[in-house]
């Protein structure tokens, strides 16, 4: 591409020499001193230099920005450091803290390098030669030129402010990916355990199985009273009915059905009187799936649409889930209210990494996983 009013032209006999802005540096320019060539600042054929009051605050704006990168680098440490997580509170404060720091800083470093190219370099027009793929030995010395060259231009010799600020902002981005390692340490691991156990395993304060209540109003559930095949309710543990943490691993829909209608793939020895107990939580990215068809038994997750057969151990027929809904152990207490008489033999919810341990000892055991 050629501008009508700045045609570059090359003297016969001479390795074509690619302009991209001021004269050829001189043979001790040092890339990164504070040396400044000689007639830099000379008009060039097919070169625009930048006025030198735009550059000034293109460099001043490029330079805040480099210092914002820095900034929103070292609070995304710090903010991995003081914002632990836990529960959901917690791990959502540590999201938004991580996400909005890494995020300033990347915006930053961008906007810096823009208002750097735009403000600061020169604008020219390039004429590209082509020539034979084996350069002679004066081509790439006109190559090492040019490079230093284009190195002055773009400023980094001239103007330390905008070369030192670039280099403290990429500093601490480069050390951020170490940091994260961190959480592959020995101090996570036991966060599989936690994914793996329920409220439902506990026994209340005075020793007894937990009861089964109603979400939303707390009732306990008396099995003579759910009696009617096809019913269904949603269920928490007595006493975490608004216990958020505990609720997303432990919500449960109850099924009442027919003993005929009960398929193998379901534990009868988890149920009572027709009654089945599953985990709510989808067991594809937990959704809570509770949608029921009395006609066919199936539970739908209205999420992505997976399906799971209710009349056998909840199984998947359709949709992205690959595992079924876990079932809880079930029965009644002395007064007839219906209680968890274990936790979930499989852990609930969407796979994690070492789930598979867990339905390893399940199946070894003869349970169903």
């Amino acid at each position: 591409m050629t501008d009508n009013n700045h045609d570059i032209e090359q003297p016969e006999g001479r390795v074509p020499h690619r302009v991209i802005g001021t004269p050829s540096p001189a043979a001790n320019t040092s890339l990164l001193g504070r040396e400044e060539r000689a007639g830099a600042d000379v008009d060039v054929p097919g070169v625009n230099l930048q006025n030198e009051q735009t550059a000034r605050k293109g460099e001043r704006a490029a330079a805040l920005c480099f210092l914002i990168t820095f900034l929103a680098a070292v609070a995304f440490v710090v903010s991995y450091v003081v914002f632990q997580v836990g529960d959901v509170e917690s791990t959502q404060t540590s999201t938004l803290a991580l996400g909005g720091s890494l995020t300033l800083a990347l915006l930053s470093l961008a906007a810096g390098v823009v208002f750097w190219v735009r403000m600061v370099m020169p604008k020219y027009n390039l004429i590209q030669e082509r020539h034979e793929m084996a350069s002679s030995p004066a081509v790439r010395d006109e190559v090492g030129k040019t490079f230093l060259q284009g190195a002055a231009e773009s400023g980094v010799t001239k103007r330390p402010l905008l070369r030192r600020t670039l280099l403290l902002a990429a500093a601490p981005l480069g050390v951020l990916p170490l940091v994260l390692l961190r959480d592959l340490g020995p101090r996570y691991t036991n966060f599989p355990q936690k994914l793996r156990h329920t409220v439902w395993g506990e026994k209340t304060k005075d020793g007894k199985d937990r009861r089964l209540v109603v979400e939303g109003s707390g009732a306990p559930i008396r099995a003579a009273d759910f009696n009617s095949p096809g019913g269904i309710l949603s269920v928490v543990p007595e006493g975490y009915e608004h216990d958020l943490n505990a609720l997303a691993k432990a919500t449960l829909i109850l099924i009442k059905f027919r003993p005929e209608e009960i398929k193998a793939g379901t534990n009868k020895n988890w149920t009572h009187d027709g009654i089945v107990a599953y985990s709510k939580i989808c067991t594809h990215v937990g959704c809570p799936a509770a949608l029921y068809e009395q006609t066919t038994h199936h539970i739908l997750c209205p999420c992505h649409q997976s399906t799971f057969d209710a009349a056998d151990g909840a199984k998947v027929i359709f949709g992205p889930a690959a595992r079924p809904l876990p079932q809880l152990p079930i029965s009644v207490d002395s007064e007839g209210y219906l209680v968890a008489t274990a936790d979930f033999a499989v852990p609930p919810g969407p796979s994690f990494w070492e789930r598979g341990d867990a339905e390893a000892e399940v199946r070894a055991k003869g349970g169903h996983a």
